[in-house]
C-alpha cells in the first residue's frame, strides 16, 4: 500500500541501516530508566545478602584449582607423548587445554556450585584409555581430589570428582592435530 506521500514525491531522509538480530525487531531500544537502575541496585542487594554471591576467597580458591588442574592435565600429555615414543621436542610442545562453560563460564554460579570444563588434547590421546584410565589413576592418587566417579558410558562422557572441595565435572575431546595449538577461548567462541 502506498501513502499519499510517497505519491506526492516527497521522500523521508535516509537514515543509516539498523542491525537487527533475530527474526523481530526489538520491543525498544530506549535504555533503563533512574528507577530499573534502582531496582537492579536493589536486587543485586538482596541477592548480596542472601548469599548468592560467592566470597572473594571462594573465587581465588576456584581460579587455582582451575590451575592445578591444568597442570595435571599437561603432565598427563606429556608424560603419554613421551611414553608413545615421540621425540623430545614434541613432549615439550605437547599440552592440553582446559576451558571452562556453563554457569561459571557464564559468572551466574553461585557458592558450592560445580565447574563445568572441557579438557582438549591432542589426537593421539584417548578418551577411553587414556582420559578415563591414565588421567583417572593419576587423580584418585591426589589427596586434594575426592569422590572421583568416571562415567563415561553417559551421553556426554565425563569425570566427576571434587579438587579441594571444589566439585568439576571434567569431559575430554581430541582434536584432529598431533600438538594443541595456543587457542584463546575467545578465539573459539566467536
Amino acid at each position: 500500500m502506498v501513502s499519499s506521500e510517497g505519491l506526492c514525491g516527497s521522500q523521508p531522509p535516509i537514515a543509516a541501516p539498523v542491525t537487527q538480530y533475530g527474526v523481530t525487531k526489538p520491543i525498544s531500544m530506549a535504555g533503563p530508566t533512574a528507577a530499573d537502575i534502582q531496582r537492579s541496585r536493589d536486587l543485586e542487594k538482596f541477592l548480596v545478602q542472601a548469599g548468592l554471591y560467592e566470597s572473594k576467597v571462594e573465587a581465588s580458591k576456584r581460579e587455582e584449582v582451575l590451575g592445578q588442574i591444568q597442570e595435571i592435565v599437561t603432565n598427563w600429555v606429556k608424560q603419554l607423548t613421551r611414553l608413545r615414543g615421540y621425540t623430545d621436542q614434541m613432549v615439550e610442545d605437547a599440552k592440553a587445554v582446559i576451558f571452562t562453560f556453563g554457569s561459571y563460564r557464564l559468572g551466574v554460579h553461585g557458592p558450592g556450585s560445580d565447574i563445568d570444563a572441557l579438557c582438549v588434547g591432542p589426537s593421539y590421546v584417548s578418551r577411553e584409555e587414556d582420559f578415563f584410565f591414565v588421567l583417572h589413576n593419576i587423580l584418585a592418587e591426589r589427596e586434594e581430589v575426592t569422590e572421583l566417579q568416571p562415567v563415561p558410558d553417559a551421553h556426554v562422557p565425563v569425570m566427576r570428582f571434587k579438587f579441594n572441595g571444589i566439585p568439576i565435572d571434567l569431559l575430554y575431546a581430541s582434536i584432529s592435530h598431533l600438538v594443541v595449538p595456543h587457542v584463546s577461548l575467545n578465539h573459539l567462541l566467536f
